[in-house]
């Protein structure tokens, strides 16, 4: 199957905490932020494929009845019968949603660069991955590596999210891959927070520049709750938030993300695909979970014009 967008990392099934029983009950869902993104890609109407490998368990077993029903492609994720299926736990307090993850060793993080398929990435137009999707092992970010060469050299623009996780990797080595794979990058989406770690610097323009510097194409900076600045080699323009009554932003980011590029490749100008990003993203924080509150484009398009 070609696909407009193909999305390489970690898959993994969610417990998210809910204000029920005093806390105590966890919402089964689904994240990982790169299936995160495919599915909200694919919610706006792109076709979508994943790249990746779950465990021969019940959760692997569960991601693939979802990307199913979502229309995701995932004949490019390998069953891996000696690994499991990562899952992680989201909590909620006044500091906002604090994550427990268990994945070390999982499936995902055993995958090597020859399981790629060349030729669906080749067949591609965007290759997304992200900053998480290296920073699972050393085998997963020489995967992702080998999988921007192959997109570079058939000409398949890359998109490249941050998403820094600092208990996976050291700073150090976070700087050092992810500004590598920001130089290579078409699109890249880091948010205001990683950035500004990975750099030092605190202004949003010039953490713009800084990725502009290394020599990415196109930047989106998301802001959180004050929209996003995005900038390329002829324009730069802020996307103001889209009023929302947040109860959980865990997917937000990747929303934005996916939205995005789906628009990218409908042919939407950037401005309109940020625009309707930064909508669909603040869409995506009115309920609990990932995945879940992921708003599918009629609701988008609707929000758009009120």
């Amino acid at each position: 199957m070609s696909v407009d967008i193909l999305a390489l990392g970690e898959p993994m099934v969610e417990f998210n905490q809910t204000s029920e029983g005093g806390g105590s009950l966890y919402l089964q869902g689904f994240g990982g932020d790169t299936s995160n993104a495919a599915i909200a890609a694919a919610r706006q109407g792109a076709r979508v494929g994943y790249l990746s490998a779950v465990g021969d368990d019940v959760y692997g077993r569960m991601l693939r009845e979802l990307w199913s029903r979502e229309g995701v492609a995932h004949d490019g994720v390998r069953t891996d019968a000696q690994a499991f299926t990562a899952v992680y736990f989201v909590s909620h307090d006044d500091k906002g949603h604090h994550f427990s993850f268990f994945r070390k060793g999982s499936a995902a993080s055993r995958m090597l660069p020859q399981d790629l398929p060349a030729q669906s990435i080749a067949s591609a137009k965007v290759l997304h991955l992200s900053g998480i999707s290296a920073a699972i092992s050393e085998n997963a970010c020489d995967t992702c590596f080998a999988a921007v060469a192959m997109a570079k050299k058939q000409g398949v623009k890359v998109a490249f999210d941050t998403n820094l996780r600092l208990k996976l990797w050291p700073l150090a080595r976070a700087r050092a891959v992810m500004c590598e794979l920001i130089r290579q990058s078409d699109i890249c989406l880091p948010s205001y927070e990683d950035i500004s770690a990975i750099s030092g610097l605190t202004d949003a323009d010039a953490l713009a520049d800084f990725c502009l510097e290394l020599g990415a194409g196109t930047v989106a900076l998301k802001l959180g709750d004050k929209g996003a600045l995005v900038v390329d080699g002829k324009d730069r323009f802020r996307v103001a938030p889209h009023p929302c009554t947040p109860v959980d932003a865990t997917g937000a980011g990747d929303t934005f993300a996916g939205s995005l590029l789906a628009r990218i490749v409908a042919g939407d100008s950037l401005r309109e695909a940020a625009r309707y990003a930064s909508v669909a993203a603040a869409l995506s924080t009115e309920g609990y979970g990932a995945v879940a509150p992921i708003p599918r484009a009629e609701r988008v398009r609707a929000a758009l014009h009120t």
